[in-house]
C-alpha cells in the first residue's frame, strides 16, 4: 500500500477518534433535571437549588447546563437574536424529575428555531405542598435574575414566552409582575388551583403578568384552577373532566389522580405539532356552549383563538379582551381535535315527555346523543363532538326510545338540522323536515354530498 494511502488511512482513523471522543464527553456531559427523595427532604431541608438547562436545535437530545455566566465565559448554544421559551415545571409529590420536559423541548423545537430554557427547581418544589408555594416566590425572583443577565447580552423581554405547568404558571406570572407585565407571552398549563383560587392578582397568573396569557384548563374542579386566569383561558371539555380519564378511584393511580390535570400538557405538545387546530368558542358558561346558544366568535371579530404557537393565540384585534372564556370538546387521545356539530330539533308539541336518540354516522364511526324531550319546549339545541367534518356525514338515524311503563306516542318532528360550528367553509346546515318517529320504529336519512375544496 503507498504511503500516502497509508497515512491518509491513519489521518482518517484519528479523526474518526476524535469525533467520537468528543461526542462521548458531550453524553457524559449532557445535563438533567435533579431527583430528591424524603430523607434528603427531611433531614437536610435542600435549599431550592435553582439550575437551568438548555436546548436548542444544535443540542436537542444533550442539554446544556446554563447560568448568568454561560454567554461570556464558556461556549454556549443559547443565541440572543432568537426568541427563547422558558419550561417552568410544577409541584413534584415525590420528588421526582418531570419526565414530560425534554418531550416538551422537543415538540417547541419542531416548531419554532429558538432557545429552549429549562428550570430545575424540583428541590424546592417536592412533598410538602404549602411549604412548596411559600417556595414559588423565591424561585420567580431567581428566575428574574437570569433574565435581567439575558437583558444585558441583548435579550428583549417580549422575545420570552414562558410556559408554565401547573404551579409553574404561577411561578411564571410572578416573574411577569416582577417585569411590571413586559414579558412578551405566558402560557398557563392548567394553573394550579389549591391555595391560588381566593388569591390576589399579585400572587397568581392574571393577564396582566405579560403583554398575552393565554391559559388551558383541564381539571378545574381538582388540582386546576377554575377561574380566568389570562386573555383568553381555553376550558377542554369544561375544565373538568377528560375524556379517556378513569372516573373510578380502583382504576390506575394515574388515570384517577392526575390524568385530567396532566391533559392541558398533553394538548398543549400535540397542538405544537400543528397536525389539526383546537379552536376554543367564547361563552359565558359550558351549559350555555353545549345547548348551542354559542357558536362564532364575535367578540374577537370572527377569528376564534387557536391553541398553540400562534400569535397571541390568532387574535389580531386590539387591545386583546381579557379573560375570556373559551370552550372546545376534544378526542381522548392525540391529536385531540374533533368536529363540533350543533343538533338543531324542532318538534310538535308534545302531550307527555319523551326521549329521542340522535345517531350521526360516518362509514363505521357513529356519535350517539339522547335528548330528552319536554311538554314545554318545541326548539332544541344541542352540541355534538363528531370524529369527522359535516360535509363527511353519511346518515342521520333517530329512535323514539320511549318509557319502560306506559306508551308513548310518535314524535313529529317539524325539522332536524345538522352544522358544523365554526365554520371557515360556511357550509349550509344538513336539514330534513316534515318526519314522524313512531317507538321501536327507527327512522334513518342518507346524506348525498361532496366536501368541497377550499
Amino acid at each position: 500500500m503507498p504511503w500516502e494511502h497509508i497515512t491518509i488511512l491513519l489521518l482518517m482513523v484519528c479523526i474518526t477518534s476524535l469525533v467520537v471522543g468528543v461526542e462521548e464527553r458531550q453524553r457524559d456531559e449532557c445535563a438533567d433535571l435533579n431527583n430528591t427523595t424524603w430523607m434528603e427532604y427531611r433531614h437536610h431541608r435542600v435549599k431550592l437549588q435553582v439550575q437551568y438547562l438548555l436546548l436548542t436545535r444544535r443540542n436537542t437530545d444533550c442539554a446544556q447546563m446554563f447560568n448568568q455566566e454561560s454567554l461570556t465565559e464558556q461556549p454556549s448554544y443559547f443565541n440572543t437574536s432568537r426568541p427563547t421559551k422558558v419550561i417552568i415545571h410544577g409541584y413534584r409529590a415525590l420528588g421526582s424529575k418531570p419526565s414530560w420536559v425534554k418531550e416538551l423541548a422537543r415538540a417547541l423545537l419542531r416548531a419554532q428555531d429558538v432557545n429552549v430554557l429549562v428550570v430545575d427547581w424540583v428541590y424546592g418544589a417536592s412533598f410538602a405542598y404549602n411549604l412548596v408555594v411559600e417556595n414559588y416566590k423565591e424561585v420567580a425572583v431567581q428566575i428574574s435574575v437570569l433574565i435581567n443577565q439575558l437583558q444585558e447580552h441583548g435579550c428583549k423581554l417580549e422575545s420570552f414566552h414562558f410556559i408554565g405547568v401547573s404551579l409553574g404558571a404561577h411561578v411564571a406570572g410572578f416573574v411577569g409582575t416582577l417585569f411590571e407585565g413586559k414579558i412578551g407571552r405566558i402560557t398557563g398549563l392548567d394553573p394550579a388551583g389549591p391555595m391560588f383560587k381566593g388569591a390576589d392578582t399579585f400572587d397568581r397568573l392574571d393577564p396582566s403578568d405579560a403583554q398575552f396569557v393565554d391559559a388551558i384548563h383541564t381539571d378545574s374542579d381538582y388540582f386546576g384552577i377554575s377561574i380566568p386566569v389570562g386573555h383568553v383561558d381555553f376550558f377542554l371539555n369544561g375544565g373538568k373532566d377528560q375524556t379517556g380519564c378513569a372516573r373510578s378511584r380502583f382504576a390506575s393511580m394515574y388515570g384517577y389522580v392526575i390524568c385530567d390535570h396532566m391533559r392541558a400538557l398533553h394538548v398543549y405538545m400535540s397542538a405544537l405539532n400543528g397536525s389539526c387546530p383546537l379552536r376554543g368558542i367564547p361563552c359565558f358558561s359550558y351549559e350555555d356552549f353545549l345547548k348551542g346558544r354559542c357558536v362564532d366568535c364575535d367578540v374577537f371579530k370572527g377569528t376564534c383563538p387557536t391553541i398553540g404557537l400562534s400569535e397571541n393565540s390568532g387574535i389580531a384585534m386590539s387591545p386583546i379582551p381579557e379573560e375570556q372564556k373559551l370552550f372546545l370538546l376534544t378526542t381522548s387521545s392525540p391529536p385531540f381535535c374533533t368536529h363540533h356539530i350543533l343538533l338543531e330539533l324542532d318538534v310538535s308539541p308534545l302531550d307527555k315527555s319523551a326521549e329521542v336518540e340522535v345517531t350521526l354516522r360516518t362509514d363505521k364511526l357513529g356519535t350517539v346523543q339522547r335528548i330528552r324531550l319536554q311538554t314545554s319546549t318545541t326548539v332544541y339545541r344541542t352540541v355534538l363532538a363528531h370524529p369527522v367534518a359535516l360535509c363527511e356525514i353519511d346518515s342521520i338515524k333517530l329512535k323514539n326510545t320511549g318509557a319502560r311503563f306506559y306508551r308513548q306516542s310518535d314524535i313529529h318532528f317539524k325539522s332536524i338540522c345538522v352544522s358544523e360550528f365554526p365554520s371557515l367553509r360556511r357550509d349550509e346546515p344538513l336539514c330534513v323536515n316534515n318526519i314522524s318517529v313512531r317507538r321501536g320504529t327507527p327512522w334513518s336519512h342518507d346524506f348525498v354530498q361532496v366536501c368541497g375544496i377550499f
